[in-house]
Parts: structure tokens; sequence; C-alpha cells
């Protein structure tokens, strides 16, 4: 087990600061024991991290801090350089696409093309360019025949594309995804992998208990149990080690 302990070199390249930086962060639900102890891990251009963990272990928990959504107890988080605070959550959350277990919890508006554009023409886009770059990224999506339709008339697999694709709308450096897989058959997970591989985006980090697709996706795992990072490795020699993800909760053959 010593191969997994060391942080892999997945980096494309070595910016001046990490991208996400999480140093010591502590959370705790009111008057429980914390769910996260001393959380301490960095993410750079380039990488692309799976966060995986056992139902319950903090994945969802651990997420909702980063982008501000939950304020931890004690220690801090930075986001290209910007410390995660209440009074910096505009800028912090202008970095970050952030893609909910449901995608229709992002879907609202009455055609998907509104939904791709209304985040871009809320800071500001001109309509014609918001309209133009939705249009592209449906397209690049699959979804272009689709653009004039509600959610509701969308399968699962399309409405999480459109959901990815109203985040990306708004061209984030970060892109973090919870169990985006849930409720995809085989053919969408395999289309929506296509889909992240190709992203210009600095960093994704995906909480999922999909094994085998994060094998396809990312680089590098981080494992929570007990609250703490228990493995930051490479993916694939941990994939190989069914008896400590067995240990772990995580077993490869279910």
């Amino acid at each position: 087990m010593t191969s997994l302990t060391s942080n892999p070199q997945t980096s494309i390249s070595q910016p001046h600061h990490a991208v996400v930086e999480v140093q010591n962060l502590v959370y705790a639900y009111s008057q429980q024991q914390p769910v996260l102890k001393d959380i301490s891990f960095s993410l750079n251009a380039g990488d692309r991290v799976a966060l995986m963990g056992a139902t319950g272990s903090g994945k969802s928990t651990l997420l909702e801090n980063l982008i501000g959504l939950k304020q931890p107890q004690t220690g801090k988080i930075f986001i290209n350089g910007i410390p995660v605070q209440p009074k910096t959550l505009p800028q912090v959350r202008q970095q970050i696409g952030f893609a909910f277990q449901d995608a229709n919890d992002q879907l609202f508006m009455p055609t998907i093309l509104e939904d791709v554009t209304f985040g871009p023409r809320n800071y500001g886009v001109p309509p014609a360019l918001a309209i133009d770059r939705a249009r592209q990224l449906l397209a690049d999506f699959g979804l272009e025949a689709y653009a004039h339709r509600s959610a509701h008339e969308l399968s699962g697999g399309q409405r999480r594309l459109a959901a990815l694709a109203a985040i990306l709308a708004l061209d984030p450096a970060i892109l973090i995804l919870d169990e985006p897989t849930n409720g995809l058959d085989p053919a969408w997970r395999r289309h929506l992998a296509q889909v992240l591989l190709k992203l210009p985006v600095q960093v994704i980090l995906i909480a999922s208990h999909d094994l085998h697709w994060l094998g396809r996706v990312t680089q590098r795992a981080l494992v929570l149990s007990g609250g703490h990072i228990q493995i930051d490795s490479a993916i694939q020699p941990l994939l190989q080690e069914g008896k400590t993800l067995d240990q772990l909760g995580l077993p490869t053959d279910w």
C-alpha cells in the first residue's frame, strides 16, 4: 500500500499556486461529531480527480464547502488564490461550475436554450453572444435539436448534459460534479465521459461511486473515510487494490 500514499504526477503544469487548496478543514453539522476532520489537499491545473468514499463519508459535504454552500468550523479553502469566505462567494462562484446530483435542480427555464443562456445573460453577456455560445454547447453535446424543448421532454442523460452545458456557458475554471452518472445507462455514461475528457477547464473534481467510470475520466483519487482523506493516489493502481477498497466500503465487484 505504500505506492498509494504518494501524490501522483498528474498536473500538466505547475502554476504559482494551486487551483484548489484546502487546509485543515473541519466541518460538523450542529451539535454532532465532525463529518470532515482536518482535511487538506491541493489540486493543480490539469488535474482530473475522483472523490471516492462510502455513502455518508462526507463527499457532498466537502464539495458544498468548496463552493461556500457550507462554512467549515475551522480550516481554509482557496480557489485560485481567493479565500472562500462569505464576502468572496460571488468571485469564487464565477470560477466554479458545480453540477448537483439531480440535473433538474439546475434546469428551470421554459426551454433548454434559455437554461443555457440564463447564467451568461445574468452576468451581462449580450443576448446574441449568449445564444451563440449556448447553441455551440448544445451542438457539442448532441442536443441542438432539443434547444426549444423543456427539460421535462428530455431523457435523464440529455438532462444531465443540458445541465452541464448550462454550467459551461459561464466558462468556469473548475468543474465539480456530484454523482454525475446516477440514472444513466451505459451509452450515456460513455457519452458523458467523452464530453468531460475534451473540456478546456483547469480542474475537474468528481464525486461518484461509479469506480470503473471514474477510472476512465480521472487520473487521481482522493478517498474519504472516517472523516479523513485516507488515500491520495493515482487512480489506476488503486482500482487494482480490491481488498483495500473493500475495507473502505467500495467493493469493485458490485
